[in-house]
C-alpha cells in the first residue's frame, strides 16, 4: 500500500462516503434509548440492524448476543493467515435519552447533515464511531487487494453502556473464549480537538459507597440531650474533613498502595497539549483548581486517584432554625482510581477506615456500588504505537499526541477478562457534546476514523507479530 496521502484508502472512501453517511444516518433514526423501558425494542431493532449491516459488509459471523437486558452484538472476519493476530473493537450501540423539549434544535433521531456536521443522537457516541469499521475494513481490503483483514477482526457492539454497563461484565466473562484478542481496540472516546489528534492510553477506575449514620431513634432535643450524645450529622462532618490532609491527599491508609508514580516523559507528553486552564475552569463552571499537591490539572484528572463527596445531609433542612440532634445522616463518596489500584481492596481500606472513625453510640450501614478497574497500556507497547501511527497516517504525518481519560468505562472487564491490552481509537471532539442537546460528529474527522482504521490492520498484524 502506499504511505502517499492520496493512496487507494482515500480514494475509496471518497467514493463511498455518500453511501457510508446514509447508512449511518439509517441507523441513527432507531432510538436505541437503553435507560428507557419503552425503548426495549428500539435497542433490539438496533442489534438487529447492526448485525445485518455487518453482514453486508463482509463479516462471515455476525450476531446478536441477548444478556439480562439489552441486546449486544458481536462478529467477527478470520484473517486469511490461520496465525495472524485477534483485535477485538469494542464500541456500544445504545444512546442517551434525547428529546427536542431537552434544548435541541431539531428531532435528535431524524439526522442532520449541514456545515460539514452530522447531528443526531449518537452521532458521535457511539455509532458514528463504531460504524467508522465498517467502512474501513472495506477500505483496507480494497487498497491491499485482501479478501480478508490482515488480522482476525471481532466486534463486541454493547447494548447498555449509557445505563451503566450492568450485565457487560458477565457477558465477558460468559463469552470469553470466543472474544479472546491480543488486543482490543476501543472506539468510544475522543481527541482532544479538531487541530490537536490524540490517542488515549488509559481510564481510571471507579469505587462508590454510601454510608447511613444512625444516631437516637429520632430527632431529639439539643437542649436537653446536646453535648452528651453523639449526632451523627457531626460524625459525617468529620469523616469528611479527615478524608483529606492539608496537601489534598486522601488519608485512607493503603489507598496509594501499588500507584505508579508519574514518569518525566509522561509529563513531557501532556505539557506538549496545548491546555487552557482558564478556558477549562469556564467549561468546568469554577472559579479557581484544587487538587493533590505537586501536580498539574491534567496530571490530577488523569493520573492521580482522587476521593469524592458526592453527598451529604442529615438533620433539618427547612427554614428558620430547629434545635435538635438528628436521628441520621448520609454521606456519598466516589474514588476515582489508577492504574495499580484494585478496587476491592480499596473498599477494604475505607471500610476499615470508616470503622476506626464511628464512636460508639452510632450504629452504620455501608454499602458498595458496582465497581470499575481502571486501565492504562504503557506508552511503548507495541499495539499503542501501532495506533498512533494509522492515526498519524491519516492526519497528514501530524505528530500524534497522548491523553488519558479521567472518567471511568467498561473497557476495563476486558482488559481483566481477556488479559489485552487496551487501546483507543476515537475521534469524536469536545464540541460534539455528548449527553448534550444537538450532539454531532465532524463529518471529515469521521471519516479521518475510516481512514485511520483502513491503515491500523495491517500495522498491527506485523506488530504484534513481532511482539509474540
Amino acid at each position: 500500500m502506499s504511505d502517499t496521502p492520496d493512496s487507494a484508502v482515500r480514494t475509496y472512501i471518497q467514493q463511498h462516503r455518500a453511501a457510508f453517511l446514509d447508512d449511518l444516518a439509517e441507523w441513527l433514526r432507531i432510538p436505541s434509548v437503553s435507560a428507557r423501558p419503552e425503548h426495549a425494542g428500539d435497542v433490539v431493532r438496533s442489534a438487529d440492524w447492526l448485525v445485518a449491516k455487518l453482514k453486508e459488509t463482509g463479516f462471515p459471523v455476525a450476531e446478536v448476543w441477548p444478556t439480562a437486558g439489552a441486546p449486544a452484538v458481536f462478529a467477527e472476519w478470520p484473517a486469511e493467515d490461520p496465525e495472524a493476530p485477534t483485535v477485538l473493537v469494542y464500541g456500544h450501540h445504545d444512546v442517551q435519552p434525547a428529546a427536542r423539549a431537552d434544548g435541541w434544535h431539531t428531532d435528535p433521531f431524524e439526522p442532520v447533515l449541514a456545515d460539514g456536521r452530522l447531528h443526531a443522537r449518537g452521532a458521535a457516541d457511539d455509532k458514528g464511531q463504531v460504524f467508522f469499521h465498517t467502512l474501513g475494513v472495506r477500505a483496507h481490503l480494497a487498497a491491499t487487494g485482501r479478501t480478508a483483514p490482515a488480522v482476525r477482526l471481532k466486534l463486541l457492539i454493547e447494548g447498555e453502556e449509557e445505563s451503566g454497563s450492568p450485565h457487560f461484565r458477565a457477558l465477558v466473562e460468559a463469552g470469553a473464549d470466543r472474544l479472546a484478542a491480543d488486543a482490543v481496540i476501543v472506539s468510544d472516546t475522543g481527541m482532544w480537538s479538531e487541530t490537536t489528534p490524540t490517542v488515549c492510553t488509559g481510564m481510571r477506575g471507579l469505587a462508590d459507597c454510601e454510608i447511613e449514620l444512625y444516631g437516637p431513634d429520632q430527632d431529639i432535643h439539643s437542649g436537653s440531650f446536646g453535648g452528651a450524645v453523639p449526632n451523627p450529622a457531626t460524625v459525617a462532618a468529620r469523616l469528611v474533613a479527615a478524608l483529606h490532609d492539608a496537601d489534598e491527599r486522601v488519608t485512607i491508609p493503603g489507598f496509594y498502595d501499588g500507584v505508579a508514580p508519574l514518569t518525566d516523559a509522561e509529563r513531557a507528553l501532556f505539557a506538549e497539549l496545548p491546555f487552557d486552564e482558564k478556558a477549562w475552569l469556564s467549561t468546568a463552571k469554577s472559579h479557581g483548581t484544587l487538587g493533590e499537591e505537586g501536580y498539574s490539572t491534567l496530571e490530577r484528572i488523569w493520573t492521580r486517584p482522587t476521593a469524592e463527596v458526592n453527598g451529604i445531609g442529615g438533620g433539618y433542612q427547612g427554614p428558620g432554625g430547629k434545635t435538635i440532634i438528628p436521628s441520621s445522616a448520609t454521606l456519598k463518596l466516589s474514588f476515582r482510581l489508577v492504574a495499580g489500584q484494585d478496587p476491592d481492596l480499596i473498599e477494604v481500606a475505607v471500610s476499615q477506615w470508616i470503622a476506626q472513625r464511628v464512636p460508639a453510640g452510632i450504629r452504620y450501614d455501608l454499602a458498595f456500588g458496582a465497581s470499575t478497574r481502571p486501565c492504562l497500556t504503557p506508552l511503548d507497547h507495541p499495539a499503542l504505537q501501532s495506533v498512533a501511527r494509522a492515526m498519524s497516517r491519516a492526519f497528514d504525518g501530524q505528530k500524534i499526541l497522548f491523553t488519558r481519560e479521567g472518567g471511568s468505562g467498561p473497557a476495563a472487564d476486558l482488559q481483566d477478562v481477556l488479559g489485552a491490552p487496551v487501546l483507543f481509537l476515537g475521534i469524536s471532539v469536545p464540541s460534539d457534546g455528548w449527553h448534550a442537546p444537538n450532539e454531532k460528529v465532524e463529518v471529515e474527522l469521521l471519516l479521518k476514523g475510516v481512514e485511520t482504521a483502513a491503515y491500523l490492520w495491517d500495522d498491527l498484524a506485523a506488530a504484534l507479530s513481532r511482539s509474540v
